[in-house]
């Protein structure tokens, strides 16, 4: 690992306070004992195709008209 990152982790550290330093910590150490999880894609091949394209198209659509509208009264 280069040190200048590790450098450059130490100096933000230093800048916080000691609540986000262990918010820090605690994160840095979930990392560190996190498995990796999931399926290799590979194996995930065989599903390709497996929804049809009237279904596609569908969804497609759905995204398009339900997604990234802001509803300024919603809040």
């Amino acid at each position: 690992m280069s040190r200048s990152i590790i450098d450059q982790v130490v100096e933000q550290l230093r800048a916080m306070p000691q609540p986000l330093q262990w918010q820090v910590l605690k994160f840095a150490r979930t990392l560190v004992a996190g498995k990796i999880r999931g399926v290799p894609g590979q194996q995930l091949l065989q599903f390709a195709g497996a929804i049809p394209s009237d279904d596609l198209q569908l969804m497609q659509e759905a995204i398009e008209q339900g997604c990234e509208q802001v509803d300024a009264n919603e809040w």
